[in-house]
């Protein structure tokens, strides 16, 4: 009881310094349980990001097993099939950046990249924070070692489709300016850090693994606030000359297809992608 009373009496005293002190035991004790948190691949994951696909990967091509395909309406999905997606490297055409703006500000977007391949051939890639059942994204819990990360292959039609009719969001398509060789080293590496991820699970960081730096870092950028920031990437782009346009609010205006996606939510995956990709080839000659 004296050793509590004279605490209280210290604190009475000195309420900054008190204050500090809390301050100071709060972030030792999160900082342990950050440090002590370890990821998993096991625990019971929301129906979306619940697969990673497996890989194989030759020196001509690779196959991904378990490419999700889902199909949507504004209430949500209404078919979740699962299928296969293969290809030879040297049928690499296109790589495309979509853009995918949160609610808030214009510092907050979602990121993925969209593959084209002979033949009107889509395959594309989102990486996430893997939530729990239950679970909802906060990007402060998200420094903290919160969720694990996720590499989710996807057809065209479903990325896309879910974020414009379940979602209701816009969602902008900019062709990226790579040469053949960076096309491929940038695919490689993407399906290389999926393997990893699906094998050797890591946490999702809002700093430093998130959806668009993942990106950058496999593509070996130098950092950029906007790799944070994820909503500036485009613009980031853009001025990396990586994204073509007389000027970035030009590029914009052409880049945004949430309209026309919307009027293709009825096709099957083959003819969505054919769609797709006649729509951005009026828009940019690929």
């Amino acid at each position: 009881m004296m050793v509590a009373a004279s605490m209280w009496e210290w604190t009475r005293r000195h309420p900054w310094r008190a204050a500090a002190w809390l301050v100071l035991v709060v972030l030792a004790l999160v900082s342990l349980r950050v440090c002590a948190a370890q990821p998993r691949l096991d625990r019971d994951w929301v129906d979306n990001l619940a697969l990673m696909p497996k890989v194989e990967m030759a020196e001509a091509g690779f196959a991904l097993d378990g490419v999700t395909d889902w199909t949507y309406t504004d209430e949500g999905p209404a078919a979740r099939n699962v299928g296969q997606f293969a290809a030879n490297f040297a049928d690499l055409r296109n790589v495309w950046f979509v853009v995918e703006p949160q609610p808030g500000g214009e510092y907050a977007a979602h990121t993925l990249v969209l593959f084209e391949f002979a033949g009107d051939r889509i395959v594309g890639l989102t990486v996430e924070a893997r939530l729990e059942k239950g679970e909802t994204y906060d990007a402060i819990a998200g420094v903290f070692n919160k969720f694990e990360l996720a590499y989710v292959w996807s057809t065209a039609r479903d990325l896309l489709e879910r974020r414009v009719v379940f979602l209701d969001k816009q969602v902008y398509v900019y062709p990226l300016a790579l040469s053949d060789v960076q096309e491929k080293d940038f695919l490689k590496a993407l399906i290389g850090q999926t393997v990893e991820v699906s094998t050797h699970p890591r946490f999702y960081n809002t700093f430093t693994s998130n959806c668009t730096n993942e990106l950058a870092k496999v593509a070996k950028l130098d950092w950029h606030y906007s790799w944070v920031l994820t909503g500036y990437s485009p613009q980031r782009l853009y001025e990396l000359k990586l994204i073509p346009g007389e000027t970035f609010e030009a590029a914009k205006a052409t880049a945004l297809m949430s309209e026309e996606i919307a009027g293709w939510n009825d096709l099957g995956a083959a003819e969505f992608d054919a769609a797709l990709l006649g729509e951005l080839r009026k828009r940019y000659g690929r």
